[in-house]
């Protein structure tokens, strides 16, 4: 397989004609390598447009996914963010690259280590991987945050996200249960108030240990 080549193509044949236009994210993705991030034994579909197999059950999201995360936050170099669901490190990378400090957590510690050895090995200094279950977000250091990015779907999200989040911030979340899930972009513009955007329809493997809604009619 000829690396570039296949870069290329992406981001030609799958990035570019769902809309994501941004120069700086087009950039974004040539320049940090996604097949640094990639199992070994999947190396050949580090550029195709489907999730690839992780550790511990989980999957690194699709390229075209990423890049749509990674147009939407708008990101800045002052901002910090927070990540729920390190899985290789790539996001964590991408964001690293556009913003001041990344926090990624990480629940299993097999990928806690791959996401921590990968990060190190491409010379990522601005991210820390944190072992926790970030499902309700996190109360540890670095908050409340710029920019939070759930890799990984919530039935609803819960307000404990809203309140880490600075005044200004955005949170990128995929919310809904399968097969309906949509990616949406929470903006809090005040103290009290968000909005939130709508952005594409999706589905995703679920973010474990997320709070369920209730089913219960009455």
């Amino acid at each position: 397989m000829n690396i570039e080549e296949a870069r290329v193509n992406m981001i030609k044949q799958q990035i570019r004609p769902w809309g994501v236009l941004a120069a700086d994210v087009l950039d974004l993705l040539e320049v940090v390598k996604r097949e640094a991030f990639v199992p070994a034994a999947y190396k050949e579909l580090a550029f195709s447009d489907t999730e690839i197999p992780l550790p511990c059950g989980e999957n690194m999201l699709t390229p075209l996914f990423e890049a749509r995360v990674l147009q939407e936050v708008n990101l800045r170099k002052h901002e910090n963010v927070l990540e729920i669901g390190a899985g290789s490190g790539y996001m964590a990378a991408l964001l690293a690259d556009r913003a001041r400090h990344v926090t990624t957590l990480e629940i299993e510690p097999t990928l806690k280590a791959l996401a921590e050895q990968n990060l190190k090995a491409y010379g990522v200094g601005n991210v820390e991987v944190v072992q926790a279950d970030g499902a309700q977000g996190w109360s540890g250091n670095g908050g409340p945050f710029d920019v939070i990015v759930i890799s990984g779907s919530l039935p609803f999200l819960p307000n404990a996200f809203l309140q880490q989040i600075k005044v200004g911030g955005r949170i990128l979340a995929t919310v809904g249960e399968a097969p309906v899930m949509s990616a949406q972009l929470i903006t809090r513009v005040s103290e009290t108030t968000f909005e939130t955007k709508k952005l594409f329809e999706t589905c995703i493997k679920p973010l474990r240990n997320a709070l369920q809604s209730s089913h219960f009619k009455f």
